[in-house]
C-alpha cells in the first residue's frame, strides 16, 4: 500500500510524526508511506493553492520533501513530481494541533489538504487532536490520543468506510478528543456543528515604530455546539469521524428557491 502524508502545520511538526505513524501501521512492511508537507506553518489556509507563483519543494530524505506552498500545493506536487511512478492509495493530512471541528473546517488547511487530494480521485481522511488542559502542558505527550488510537481507526475506515468515486467524492475530517488516550470513549460519527459567538475577529497592535497592525483572533474552543455533532462528541471524550465533500451547494434551498424566484 501506497500512502502520501502531508499537513498543515509545517515539515518539523510533531503531529506529522505522528501521522507518520500512523500511516506505516496502515501500510505495512511491504508499503511505502511518502511525506510531501510545507517547509513553514500553513494553518488557516483553507483550501488555497499558490496558483499566482512557483513554490520551491526540496528532497529532505528518502521519501521525505518540503514544500514551500500550502497543504493543497504539497499533494499536488506529491501526485505530479514526487510521486510521478504511481499515484497513492491513500492521502492524510494531519495530524494537526489543535481541533478542526465545527466551523474550523473551514479555515482549516489540514482540511485542505484532503480536500484537494478527495478532488484528485484519491480517498482521504484530514485527522486532528484537539487540545485542552487535559492534554497540554510540561511531559505531556499532546498528541496521545491520536498516537494511540489513529492506527485502528484510520484502518476501520479505509476498510470499511464508503469510498465513492463521484465528482465530489467524500473525504473524512477526525478529531481526537482532548483527554489522555484512556479516557478516549470510542469514536462516533457526527455532523459538523456550529459554535455559538466563537467567531475569528482582528485585534490591533502598533509596532515599537508605531505602525498599526491587526493580528487574527479566535474564539473559545471548548464551546459545546450541538448535541451529537462534532464538538460536542469531542468534549465528550469520543473521536469524531465527519464524512465532507467539496461540494458547497445549499441542497436543501434549491427547490425553494426556483419557486421564489419564478
Amino acid at each position: 500500500m501506497r500512502i502520501l502524508i502531508t499537513n498543515d502545520d509545517g515539515i518539523n511538526a510533531p503531529g506529522l510524526e505522528v501521522l507518520h505513524h500512523i500511516a506505516t501501521e496502515l501500510a505495512g512492511p511491504d508499503g511505502d508511506v511518502w511525506t510531501v508537507a510545507p517547509a513553514f506553518e500553513q494553518s488557516g489556509v483553507g483550501h488555497c493553492i499558490s496558483y499566482t507563483h512557483p513554490m520551491m519543494i526540496e528532497r529532505l530524505d528518502e521519501r521525505r520533501y518540503a514544500a514551500e506552498g500550502s497543504p493543497a500545493d504539497c499533494v499536488l506536487a506529491g501526485l505530479y513530481d514526487v510521486l510521478n511512478d504511481g499515484r497513492p492509495d491513500l492521502i492524510l493530512s494531519g495530524v494537526n494541533r489543535g481541533n478542526n471541528s465545527a466551523e474550523n473546517a473551514l479555515y482549516s488547511g489540514t482540511l485542505g489538504g484532503a480536500m484537494e487530494a478527495a478532488l484528485q480521485g484519491i480517498p482521504a481522511i484530514a485527522l486532528s487532536q484537539f487540545l485542552g488542559p487535559k492534554c497540554m502542558g510540561p511531559g505531556i505527550d499532546s498528541f496521545e490520543a491520536a498516537r494511540v488510537h489513529g492506527p485502528a481507526l484510520v484502518r476501520k475506515l479505509w476498510e470499511c468506510a464508503i469510498w465513492d468515486d463521484g465528482p465530489y467524492r467524500v473525504f473524512y475530517n477526525v478529531n481526537f478528543p482532548p483527554v489522555p488516550a484512556a479516557e478516549v470513549q470510542g469514536f462516533k460519527v457526527a455532523a459538523q456543528g456550529y459554535r455559538t459567538d466563537s467567531f475569528f475577529s482582528v485585534e490591533p497592535h502598533h509596532s515599537p515604530t508605531g505602525r498599526r497592525f491587526l493580528w487574527i483572533k479566535g474564539g473559545p474552543q471548548h464551546n459545546a455546539t450541538a448535541p451529537g455533532t462534532d464538538a460536542a462528541v469531542n468534549l465528550e471524550g469520543w473521536i469524531s469521524v465527519t464524512p465532507m465533500r467539496a461540494d458547497l451547494t445549499a441542497h436543501d434551498v434549491l427547490k425553494d428557491l426556483e419557486v421564489r424566484l419564478a
